[in-house]
């Protein structure tokens, strides 16, 4: 593989990609698993990473790429939620006819960079917010999910040349309707979940986020 190939974008994503498994793996998550492993919905939306990421594949090119990262970070938490998205990416590089290099694209930009700000924005809500269960469902769920793509929208589009053909306010203006469908599906699953599945929820307690009763 000639040398040229680690210049620019691609060394970028390829050092952020690793340090980010790195992190994810130094952690240990699984350790916080129980005998059974994993809940269902966990797996389920991880085996939903490959068909978010490669829908303009597979579909009409014309359409964006969901992320589904913001998702399964508050299911699943962030390290556990990064060590999925490797898997993911190769399955949306065989699946969907990409190179190497744009399937590491997809896999920072749909997937760690969003997940990372997730668990940012996650983190700053506890820490100045109220710990309130409208909070959560509403600051994690709805708000958190559409800051945390639409930042990643707007930094790769400033960061990386637009589609051919297309101008970077019409692909952001794409960007942010995707991200209004991602905080709404985000919101809804964690709303549904709150009420008959906390335990499904890794970033959610009902000691933290439910008042205690007098």
């Amino acid at each position: 593989m000639p040398a040229s190939v680690f210049d620019g974008p691609f060394a970028a994503h390829l050092v952020l990609a690793m340090a980010a498994f790195a992190v994810a793996l130094g952690l240990r998550p699984w350790t916080l698993l129980g005998g059974d492993g994993p809940p269902w919905p966990w797996l389920f939306l991880a085996a939903l990473l490959p068909l978010f990421w490669g829908m303009d594949r597979y579909a009409v090119p014309v359409a964006q790429p969901l992320s589904g990262a913001a998702l399964l970070v508050l299911f699943a938490g962030w390290p556990l939620a990064v060590l999925a998205m490797l898997p993911a990416a190769l399955i949306t590089c065989l699946a969907g006819d990409l190179s190497v290099a744009e399937a590491l694209h997809r896999l920072v930009w749909l997937g760690i960079v969003p997940a990372s700000l997730t668990l940012t924005i996650g983190a700053l809500l506890r820490r100045f917010l109220p710990h309130h269960l409208f909070v959560y469902i509403l600051g994690r769920g709805f708000f958190g999910t559409f800051a945390a793509y639409a930042l990643t929208s707007a930094a790769d589009i400033a960061l990386h040349t637009a589609l051919q053909g297309t101008l970077p306010a019409d692909l952001m203006i794409a960007r942010v309707l995707n991200a209004f469908a991602e905080a709404f599906l985000t919101g809804l699953c964690v709303a549904i979940a709150v009420a008959y599945r906390p335990q499904w929820l890794a970033t959610y307690s009902d000691r933290l986020y439910l008042p205690a009763k007098s």
